[in-house]
C-alpha cells in the first residue's frame, strides 16, 4: 500500500502561486532585494529549436520539479503486508571492532587474501540474517564507542550499515570498555530480562574512560550477557585474550577465538543456538521509503534543462 509519512507537506504546494501572487514592490528592488529571474527571462525567440524554452514549457517544468520536490519531503512510502514475527525473546546487541588493526590482511575468503573487518562483515551478517524474531542492534568501537542502529527487528538494514562500516570511522585505537558500557546504557531502555551483547575485537583495551573490569561490573550487576570474540592469526600478539576471557566468564558469556574464516563461523553458529525463549508474536509492518526516486526525477529534469539550454546556446552562436 501506497502512504505519506508526511501528508501535511502538500500544503507547500501552493507557497510559488502565493510568492507570484504578492510581488515585490519596484522600491523594495530598487532598495538592494534579491532579484529572481522570472520564467519569462527563460523565453529564447527566433529559431525553431527555441520552442522548448518558451514561457508555458519553461512553467510546465518548473511547476513539475516542485511538485516531485514536494512529494519527495512527504515521505512516500510503501507499506508492506503486516505480518507475525515470532520473537525468541532475545535482545542482541553486536559490537564490531573497527579500529586500524582491522585491517590487517591475515584472512582467506573464497582463496583471496582480505581484512579482518571483511572477514568478519561476511560472517556476522550471515549471523545477523539468521536471528530472524530477534530485536537486533549494532555498536562500532574504535577510540570511541557509538550506536550505529538502535535495536530493531529490521535485520536487513542492520546487514547493510555493518557492510557500509569501515576500519577508522570510530577512530584507530580500541575502548572495549566503554562499548560494554554503551552497551548496557543502550540495553537498559530494554524490559527484556534475554540481554545479550557479542564483542568482537582483535586488540586489547587502548583507550576509552572506562576500564573492561570495571564496565564488566556493570554488565554483570545488569544481567547482561557478554560473549566475546579474539579475532587474528595464531601468530597476533595484540590480542588480550586474558581480559576477553574475564569478561565473557564474569557475565555467564563463553569467549571464543577466531583464527581463520571457518573458526569463526564455527563460534557464531554455536552462539545462534542460544536457548529461544518463546514470546507470543510482534505485529510487523515493513516500510521502503520511497522519496528518493521522486528526488532523483526532479534532479534529472534540473540537469536536463540546464544541459538542453547549454546545449541551444551553443548552437545559437554556432
Amino acid at each position: 500500500m501506497f502512504s505519506f509519512d508526511w501528508p501535511w507537506m502538500f500544503l507547500c504546494l501552493p507557497l510559488p502561486y502565493f510568492m507570484w501572487l504578492f510581488p515585490q514592490s519596484e522600491q523594495e528592488s530598487n532598495e538592494g532585494a534579491l532579484c529572481v529571474a522570472s520564467v519569462s527571462d527563460f523565453e529564447l525567440k527566433g529559431h525553431n529549436a527555441s520552442s522548448f524554452y518558451t514561457k508555458s514549457n519553461w512553467l510546465w517544468l518548473l511547476s513539475s520539479v516542485w511538485l516531485l520536490l514536494v512529494i519527495a519531503s512527504a515521505r512516500p512510502q510503501w507499506l508492506g503486508d503486516i505480518t507475525d514475527v515470532p520473537s525468541s525473546g532475545r535482545d542482541l546487541m553486536l559490537g564490531v571492532d573497527l579500529s586500524r588493526s582491522m585491517t590487517v590482511r591475515d584472512f582467506y575468503m573464497d582463496y583471496r587474501q582480505v581484512t579482518r573487518l571483511a572477514a568478519a562483515k561476511a560472517v556476522v551478517s550471515k549471523f545477523i540474517n539468521r536471528r530472524k524474531g530477534d530485536r537486533i542492534g549494532l555498536i562500532v568501537f574504535g577510540s570511541r564507542a557509538y550506536v550505529h542502529v538502535p535495536l530493531t527487528f529490521d535485520t536487513k538494514t542492520v546487514s547493510t550499515l555493518l557492510d557500509e562500516a569501515f576500519s577508522g570511522m570510530a577512530g584507530s585505537s580500541t575502548a572495549i570498555g566503554d562499548t560494554i558500557v554503551l552497551a548496557v546504557k543502550h540495553l537498559l531502555r530494554s524490559k527484556n530480562k534475554n540481554k545479550v551483547l557479542i564483542l568482537l575485537t582483535d586488540g586489547q583495551n587502548t583507550d576509552g574512560q572506562v576500564s573492561p573490569r570495571k564496565a564488566t561490573e556493570i554488565a554483570k550487576a545488569m544481567d547482561l550477557k557478554i560473549y566475546t570474540i579474539g579475532v587474528g592469526s595464531p601468530s597476533s600478539r595484540s590480542l588480550d585474550e586474558s581480559a576477553l576471557s574475564f569478561i565473557a566468564q564474569q557475565t555467564g558469556g563463553n569467549y571464543y577465538r577466531a583464527q581463520d574464516l571457518e573458526s569463526m563461523k564455527k563460534i557464531y553458529r554455536e552462539i545462534d543456538k542460544l536457548e529461544k525463549v518463546k514470546q507470543n508474536p510482534r505485529r510487523y509492518r515493513p516500510v521502503t521509503e520511497m522519496y528518493f526516486w521522486f528526488l532523483s526525477a526532479a534532479l534529472l529534469l534540473v540537469l536536463l534543462a540546464f544541459f538542453s539550454q547549454a546545449e541551444w546556446r551553443r548552437i545559437r552562436h554556432g
